[in-house]
């Protein structure tokens, strides 16, 4: 966890507490930008959404992936999982008073947050397969290459 205390004294606080984002939140749980980008794209939407399953999380992030990080916001107390839909909730211990603060302002702040402009540097795409076996209807394709390279 990245928590940078002074970030969130009360002067701070205040100033952040004026337009909060999802990065913000992020940041604070993820110091890998891609990391950040991926929970924060499942926090935006269980937020839109209101609760969020995982055949409804975006696209560019796999499943497993989408269920690992949706289970840590779970562990944290950002989200509650109940009958397979994942949605906010407020469940904060007494040491981040002031991170659930923030959290508690981006919770109820309507802005747009455009993640393509908070996340610049953060990789999107799905990573391409690294190994395994294919699928079924890719067996015949990666038998016909391995003829011909013979």
């Amino acid at each position: 966890m990245g928590i940078k205390y002074w970030e969130f004294e009360d002067a701070p606080l205040k100033e952040k507490l004026k337009s909060p984002n999802v990065k913000e939140i992020a940041k604070v749980f993820f110091d890998n930008e891609t990391e950040a980008y991926r929970f924060s794209a499942l926090l935006l939407e269980a937020k839109k959404r209101g609760s969020l399953r995982l055949k409804d999380a975006p696209k560019n992030i796999p499943i497993a992936t989408a269920k690992r990080y949706l289970d840590y916001a779970v562990q944290i107390g950002l989200l509650k999982h109940e009958d397979s839909e994942y949605s906010l909730t407020d469940r904060y211990t007494r040491p981040f008073k002031n991170i659930a603060s923030y959290i508690k302002a981006w919770m109820d702040f309507q802005g747009e947050e455009d993640l393509a402009v908070l996340f610049a540097n953060a990789k999107v795409d799905k990573q391409s397969k690294r190994g395994g076996r294919a699928p079924k209807g890719d067996e015949k394709e990666g038998k016909a290459q391995a003829d011909g390279a013979k």
